[in-house]
């Protein structure tokens, strides 16, 4: 708990109200979609303004107050839990959406606005923000930018980094920089906007951002595939890809089916189980599209690679086909997953995946398996769903086991032991598998000159 002076002086900067800090307001500010760590935050101040980010973080700097910045809270690798008494500097009222021009396809957006707030201003202008995932409905722009969130059409749109023409910084010190500030070219020096994305709240508070959209997509269709093998899955994927260009490529198990089906009341998209299924998603511009679709759908049944399959004839069916992948992330979350994030090349996710899967099942066979991901990308979620007679401690301390032996797997193939989820708390005793010590010497050191008194979310990523 601060004491009545720093309180007082933050009730001054913020507000009255603004400065919370009830047990329920700790619990709810404090923590992210993770239940391993405690949430503990000191207290939790709302700003109003990019100024009000400035001076709290001054007095923070004086005072040698940890801060932690806090978005939507939707992130999967406790990269905003304040759990080591930190004050919680919550964005939630930076939410206004303005400044948009037409011609440059830019939008500026607080770091609080939703996603799905973004995407509804871009649809009202008759253009798209692509960027997308299931927490959509409450992540938070400046959330995005701080795990450089990727989603479910990165295999044709890419992730957050690629959208964001600007960004407003509020470093360690308190100094405001405007990096890039919505230009397309601009080589003088380094391009410090992407230094800040991705880096998780470590460098500084992202308070505004100018976010590119672009044209509005046709009618898009929805395939959902039975595959007998993941090394099927791959043949779909390239043969779709040779001929029709994908939004998106998604992958789930007969297990998260069964999990979303049950639980959502969906119904299953074809009786025939088969052990994985692909999502496939295009702009469907004509009949001619679809035409070459079937085509394709029916080239991978004569193969084996696809044993049944369904397609959307409506809005309607293609936004409940997507639930069948959208909805699993929601559906398990009451067994407390403990989530693997990892991802490798394309070519080599199923040899990936097998050698992934028999470390987890030889060793702990009772542990159900949730696979699902964007496969489009290389990107792959396990889920290990804890047992309902497992103590939560027993359970994370034999998930740690396993994830060390998944991330020598991820080392051995080249791959990234956080895809798109963030390092946070959860993944950082494995960063070494995916980041050479000289790497992360360099990141510490760049940490450094943007928080001098290291007082930015301290102990994510790494220690400094």
């Amino acid at each position: 708990m601060l004491d009545t002076a720093l309180l007082n002086t933050l009730r001054d900067i913020c507000g009255e109200g603004r400065v919370l800090t009830d047990d329920e307001s700790l619990q709810h500010y404090g923590r992210d979609w993770t239940r391993f760590h405690r949430p503990a935050p000191c207290a939790v101040v709302l700003p109003g303004s990019i100024e009000e980010v400035q001076s709290i973080v001054r007095l923070a700097a004086r005072e040698q107050l940890s801060l932690v910045p806090s978005g939507g809270r939707t992130g999967l690798s406790a990269g905003g839990v304040a759990c080591r008494g930190e004050l919680v500097v919550a964005l939630d009222r930076l939410n206004r959406i303005d400044k948009f021009n037409p011609v440059d396809r830019t939008v500026r957006c607080g770091a609080g606005v939703i996603t799905e707030q973004l995407q509804q201003f871009a649809e009202e202008q008759g253009l798209y923000y692509p960027v997308d995932f299931a927490s959509s409905g409450s992540s938070q722009i400046g959330g995005n930018i701080s795990t450089n969130a990727g989603g479910i059409k990165v295999i044709r749109h890419g992730m957050t980094r690629d959208w964001v023409a600007g960004l407003k910084l509020v470093t360690g010190t308190g100094e405001l920089l405007d990096l890039n500030r919505g230009l397309i070219k601009n080589n003088a020096g380094y391009d410090l906007r992407h230094l800040v994305i991705g880096a998780e709240g470590t460098l500084g508070i992202v308070v505004e951002a100018t976010m590119q959209l672009d044209r509005s997509p046709g009618d898009l269709a929805v395939l959902v595939l039975g595959c007998p093998d993941m090394a099927a899955i791959m043949q779909v994927l390239a043969s779709f890809q040779a001929q029709i260009e994908l939004s998106a490529f998604e992958f789930f198990s007969e297990l998260a089916l069964q999990k979303v089906v049950q639980h959502q009341g969906l119904q299953r998209p074809f009786e025939t189980p088969c052990e994985y299924y692909a999502l496939l998603e295009f702009e469907q511009a004509d009949e001619a599209a679809m035409d070459k679709a079937m085509t394709l759908f029916e080239h991978c049944v004569e193969q084996g690679w696809v044993l049944d399959g369904t397609v959307s004839q409506s809005v309607a069916q293609a936004q409940n086909l997507w639930r069948l992948r959208e909805d699993i992330s929601e559906t398990i979350t009451p067994w407390t997953p403990y989530k693997n994030d990892i991802s490798t090349v394309i070519s080599k996710v199923p040899d990936f995946l097998a050698e992934v899967e028999e470390v987890v099942n030889s060793n702990y066979p009772d542990f159900e398996i949730v696979w699902f991901g964007h496969i489009g990308d290389g990107n792959v979620h396990l889920n290990i769903l804890k047992p309902e007679s497992l103590e939560l401690d027993a359970f994370r301390e034999q998930c740690g086991e396993v994830s060390k032996w998944v991330c020598e797997i991820v080392q051995r193939y080249g791959g990234s032991v956080s895809a798109e989820h963030g390092v946070g708390l959860l993944k950082k005793e494995y960063l070494g598998y995916s980041r050479s010590d000289a790497e992360i010497e360099i990141m510490r050191q760049i940490k450094r000159v943007f928080d001098p008194h290291l007082i930015m979310n301290p102990g994510k990523i790494f220690d400094v």
